[in-house]
């Protein structure tokens, strides 16, 4: 394995297990603090951060693309203007001489609420993405750049999320890659669907189940959205408009 893509892998790793410490270290300070856990899973959702170890390595990659960190926003001045909306916070931007270089959403979900979780997380990076290219196309910002929009997505690997899920079809049948698809095979369908359909420039999605996440351990289901692929597309967008491109 060439010495970048082992470097890129052990990151990744370092990246995933944070986001399962963090949880496990939210869930138990929320309970400590209130005496009993949120429903669900939630207790360690109502903290955020988890996904923080994958924002500070694209941080990382972006300056080493020769990004000043003075661009890079991460934490604060995160909201960007939009159509149907005043304004949406996002999870990393890049603005350089008044121009959106690139805006990113990562995003997670654990079990066992897959399923009205599934319908919120994809209404919502839709919702997204139509909200700020219309925004863009209206000249909201932007006069010569087109931005590029990122989707990064951690699902926990468990029997709750990879069995097949019924569909109800009381008046017309789903499409067919939807029949009998896991939530896992779901959410690989709707990030790929996500690109084909050009709402966002790129997306990843990998699972990692509790235990061996927190070892570090991580699968991507599918070649065109890996972690990889998700880098080297927004890497481009640096190297055209990063330093000196402008």
């Amino acid at each position: 394995m060439p010495k970048k893509k082992l470097d890129l892998d052990q990151r990744v790793a370092k990246a995933v297990t944070h986001y399962w410490r963090t949880r496990k270290r939210q869930g138990k300070k929320q309970g400590t603090k209130t005496g009993q856990k949120d429903a669900g899973a939630r207790a360690a959702v109502t903290g955020g951060a988890q996904m923080d170890g994958f924002i500070l390595l694209l941080t990382d990659l972006i300056k080493d693309a020769g990004v000043s960190r003075k661009h890079i926003f991460h934490k604060k001045c995160l909201q960007l203007p939009g159509f149907f909306r005043p304004t949406k916070e996002w999870d990393l931007l890049v603005v350089r001489d008044e121009q959106l270089i690139l805006a990113l959403e990562a995003k997670s979900q654990v079990g066992p609420s897959f399923g009205n979780n599934f319908n919120n997380r994809t209404e919502e990076a839709m919702g997204s993405a139509l909200d700020l290219w219309t925004a863009f196309r209206e000249g909201a910002f932007n006069k010569t750049v087109k931005p590029w929009l990122g989707y990064l997505f951690m699902l926990e690997d468990c029997p709750g999320s990879q069995r097949p899920v019924k569909n109800k079809e009381p008046h017309f049948k789903v499409f067919p890659e939807f029949e009998s698809a896991s939530y896992a095979k779901r959410y690989e369908l709707f990030c790929r669907k996500l690109v084909r359909e050009r709402h966002y420039s790129a997306s990843a999605f990998m699972t990692a189940s509790q235990a061996g996440g927190m070892k570090g351990q991580y699968i991507e289901p599918a070649e065109d959205i890996r972690f990889e692929m998700f880098v080297k597309s927004l890497l481009a967008q640096c190297a055209a408009y990063g330093k000196g491109a402008l």
